[in-house]
């Protein structure tokens, strides 16, 4: 049985050697014990507080800054320290310093958890570190008091919102116009998700906890409207489909993943499809394949594609399920996956839970020659990669080449690209 965490009193300043998965600093106690701590930057000479010992690491927080570290920067955001918003980890790190950290996540998953030689990836950096974002997700507590994010040493804690820097400025004006109507929402909405498409139309998605009709929303579009926002409003019940409940009705489907980064996410995808090789006339299985943008670059360059995705909406957002050269695929790919014809090259995007067994499984019975994997998680890539490259594997697919994207400035979070080839 494990040893149950303990609290202690840690005198002895801590110096902060680098960036951990998450965006917690990390330092070392006077037993050689990792010790974790949010908000804190390379270089840091801190006094610690609140310390968990547990086994074999330490968690705390920042009693005092003694000394700052020379990439320590003030946060932009007014919420980042005054109400320790979760939504963004390094906001005090100057921006070569979060690349670096960045890096270091991706090449410390490789090394650490795949076992694999290899240096820290070149990142491809943002062209905007500021508002990026196009999707803003926010908690609605206290019966739409109380309309924001949570904080990141008090998770089930929300404070109200009054910007989010790294959110696209027209979502910034659709929240500002929002705010002071929330009276007009559902009593029972539990999340409000504000997004821009990438022809400029903004969308509010009110999820609830029941069932009880949204009233107010026509009311709430044409107040939003006189306050120069235009807006087309969802309602998304607990157990219902979501649905426009008010505005133009447009055919874009704002409930379905896209990437919150849609400039970086592009520049991603056609890395990614362009370390596949020649595809024409080669089929291609298109994993994950959301709305459809990653099959559309496949059957540009000639390939036959069979691409496979779980939400029916996104596949009916990508076109006809099946052509010339396509056959799309709704449903979970662990069930579809094994059932597919053989591949010659594999493209795979999986969320950030990384790929089930049986899709790896899958993957390697078809023993495709080459696998180019799209990741926002580093642990979970290098969980997958360890499993594709197992000496045990009749075929092993092994990495050949890295790199990371910058998709998510101010966080923790990376995207990585890693090519494998037929061993």
């Amino acid at each position: 049985m494990a040893a149950a965490a303990r609290k202690a009193i840690v005198t002895a300043p801590v110096r902060i050697g680098g960036i951990a998965a998450g965006g917690d600093g990390v330092g070392r106690l006077a037993d050689g014990r990792a010790v974790f701590v949010p908000r804190t930057a390379p270089g840091d000479l801190v006094q610690l507080a609140g310390v968990t010992l547990k086994a074999r690491f330490a968690r705390a927080r920042v009693g005092a800054i003694l000394e700052p570290g020379p990439e320590r920067i003030a946060a932009r955001c007014l919420h980042y320290d005054r109400d320790a918003c979760g939504g963004c980890q390094l906001q005090h790190l100057s921006s070569p310093a979060q690349q670096a950290a960045r890096r270091a996540i991706v090449g410390d998953a490789m090394r650490r958890l795949a076992r694999l030689e290899v240096s820290d990836p070149e990142l491809e950096p943002a062209a905007l570190e500021w508002g990026y974002r196009t999707k803003l997700t926010l908690a609605v507590q206290a019966r739409g008091r109380l309309i924001g994010l949570h904080r990141y040493d008090r998770p089930a804690d929300v404070f109200d919102l009054g910007r989010c820097e790294i959110a696209d400025p027209a979502l910034n004006r659709l929240w500002a116009a929002l705010s002071p109507l929330r009276n007009l929402l559902p009593p029972d909405a539990t999340h409000l998700v504000l997004r821009l498409e990438r022809g400029g139309a903004l969308h509010l998605i009110v999820r609830s906890a029941g069932e009880r009709a949204w009233t107010g929303a026509h009311e709430l579009r044409d107040r939003l409207k006189g306050a120069g926002v235009v807006a087309t409003l969802w309602w998304h019940p607990e157990s219902g489909a979501p649905r426009v409940v008010a505005g133009d009705g447009s055919p874009w489907h704002a409930t379905v993943f896209e990437q919150v980064h849609p400039a970086l996410g592009d520049r991603v995808r056609r890395f990614a499809v362009a370390q596949l090789g020649e595809v024409r006339g080669l089929k291609v299985w298109d994993l994950y394949a959301g709305i459809g943008e990653t099959t559309a670059l496949l059957l540009d360059a000639g390939a036959t594609v069979e691409s496979v995705e779980l939400d029916p909406r996104a596949v009916a957002l990508a076109g006809p399920e099946t052509g010339e050269r396509v056959r799309r695929i709704a449903g979970a790919a662990e069930n579809i996956v094994p059932r597919l014809k053989p591949a010659d090259l594999v493209i795979t995007n999986p969320p950030r839970t990384g790929m089930d067994k049986r899709v790896v499984e899958a993957i390697l019975a078809a023993a495709p020659r080459r696998l180019v994997y799209i990741s926002c998680d580093p642990g979970t890539l290098a969980r997958d990669l360890s499993r594709l490259c197992s000496p045990s594997a009749p075929l092993p697919l092994c990495p050949s080449k890295f790199r990371a994207f910058d998709l998510f400035p101010q966080t923790a979070h990376v995207e990585t690209v890693a090519v494998l080839e037929a061993a």
